[in-house]
């Protein structure tokens, strides 16, 4: 547990280790660059010598770094009161930030595998407020069952939901099976052009860079240029492959929804870094069903849209709000309607379709964003060299029909309905999202119709929420259709700007 402090009753400090885990990245570190400084050194200085000066910079940087925590330790100290919580840190620059437990709406663990073997736990308390890191308190590190008890007592306000039919205790765990989705993902390509940059800049840093690339060449000096780019193109995306797998384990492994007695929704994860995420189901709003056009057949997975994680929130962690990674769609479809306590998910509601006219809008859309490269380079074609003229004519074998089926795939997409409570608009192509929001949570309505919807008959309709993205649009729908959807999904609010005919 967490050593009391002297300063008063209900003030702790932090554990005790986090020298010992300052000390231990730090020795990490040094060992790291010991061998590359060592061989740096010895040239000029002798290997003796070199191995000496290194041993004694990494004794001195570790040291640094020890003392430098300790003190931090020394200085830091929480208090966890029945109306705010405190936190005092700092010595030349003394902070003092102080959060009412009215305002919190998060409370999450993390914990590499340092802090894991430590049994210590990052605990990080935000008010979801988009105000940098006033809106935050970090606890780094304190005990696992320190982390538990903060968790639990921070969030619970009672029981805030009736009980009903859907379950309580473990909705969802771990599918093994579910990683033959990694591989498809837009992760794998992305992976693969890093392998690639990686090894090229790290060939650079150590001067072989050309090497590397005489090797490469010397290997497919005898094959056609199309068979060389395709192989080492696949060599690439086996890399991406490998990389996407490894990824999907490290995020995933060890996977667990539950609901917790009060209302409370937790998300455990991580192989190496454990993560918990925890949603209180008052701040719910619905859910988002994405679905990555990899997986697109059969596949998706399910995102809380939720009050209480602000941006900051969100990017020190991917899928920091996810409650079910990529699944059989019927599995995900199933966990929406369990987190909404809905008997049937709202995002498997029939859809009523856009008009043509959309279509012909994603249509033009896309030839104007493949035929431009394509003009360009044929102009420059022209001027300069024809074998410009030669990758006009091959992107445009490619881009454009990649690009119509794309647009045609984007219009299929269109679709919004009120299913009970909730309002549900679809949209997207490359990543198809399917949101579900609770109607009592939108807060306005923009209606937007620029010159070309005007003439389509067309226009676009935004709720606006407190919770997730904070905008969900159905676009392009026919005028009367859109406006009428607003109009009924909250009752009011957009009726005083309205002309029924």
């Amino acid at each position: 547990m967490s050593t009391a402090a002297d300063n008063g009753p209900g003030w702790r400090r932090l554990h005790p280790r986090t020298v010992l885990v300052t000390a231990l990245v730090m020795a990490g570190v040094a060992a790291s660059a010991a061998v590359p400084v060592t061989v740096a050194l010895a040239a000029p200085v002798g290997y003796a010598r070199a191995v000496g000066w290194v041993l004694a910079g990494a004794a001195l940087l570790i040291g640094c770094a020890a003392g430098g925590d300790y003190v931090r330790w020394r200085r830091t100290r929480y208090r966890i009161g029945a109306e705010r919580v405190d936190l005092h840190s700092g010595l030349l620059l003394v902070k003092r930030r102080s959060l009412s437990r009215e305002r919190i709406r998060s409370v999450d663990l993390t914990a590499h595998l340092l802090l894991r073997l430590l049994g210590l736990v990052t605990v990080r308390i935000g008010t979801g407020e988009h105000t940098g890191g006033d809106s935050a308190l970090e606890l780094d590190p304190v005990s696992r069952a320190e982390g538990e008890r903060l968790r639990r007592d921070l969030l619970d306000r009672g029981a805030t939901t009736a009980p009903g039919a859907h379950r309580e205790g473990e909705l969802a765990t771990l599918d093994p099976r579910w990683i033959r989705y990694a591989p498809v993902s837009f992760v794998a390509p992305a992976l693969a052009g890093a392998a690639v940059g990686g090894v090229m800049q790290i060939s650079d840093w150590v001067g072989a860079q050309g090497e590397v690339i005489d090797w490469v060449t010397d290997r497919f000096r005898d094959t056609p240029l199309v068979w060389a780019i395709t192989v080492l193109v696949l060599a690439a995306l086996v890399a991406g492959v490998v990389g996407a797998l490894g990824l999907w384990i490290e995020m995933w492994w060890n996977y667990r929804l539950e609901r917790e007695p009060g209302g409370t929704l937790r998300v455990r994860r991580g192989l190496l870094t454990a993560r918990s995420l925890s949603v209180e189901e008052r701040r719910l709003r619905g859910v988002d069903l994405v679905e990555p056009l990899g997986v697109r057949l059969g596949a998706a997975r399910v995102d809380a849209i939720t009050t209480g994680l602000a941006k900051d929130e969100e990017s020190r962690g991917a899928e920091h709000d996810t409650l079910l990674p990529v699944a059989p769609r019927a599995l995900a479809d199933t966990i929406a309607a369990e987190v909404l306590r809905e008997s049937a998910t709202p995002t498997g509601a029939p859809l009523t379709a856009h008009p043509r006219a959309a279509r012909g809008r994603r249509l033009r859309r896309a030839l104007v964003v493949t035929l431009v490269p394509v003009l360009v380079q044929a102009v420059l074609g022209v001027l300069l060299t024809p074998v410009l003229l030669w990758t006009a004519s091959a992107c445009a074998v490619v881009a454009v029909p990649v690009g119509v089926l794309l647009a045609l795939d984007a219009y299929r997409s269109l679709g919004h309905t009120l299913s009970g409570g909730y309002l549900v608009t679809r949209s997207g192509s490359v990543r198809r999202s399917t949101a579900a929001l609770r109607r009592t949570g939108v807060i306005g309505w923009t209606v937007k119709q620029s010159f070309f919807q005007r003439r389509a008959g067309l226009l676009s309709v935004t709720a606006t929420t407190a919770a997730g993205a904070g905008a969900y649009t159905a676009h392009d729908t026919d005028a009367s259709e859109g406006l009428a959807f607003a109009s009924d999904a909250v009752p009011g609010l957009l009726e005083p700007f309205l002309e029924r005919g």
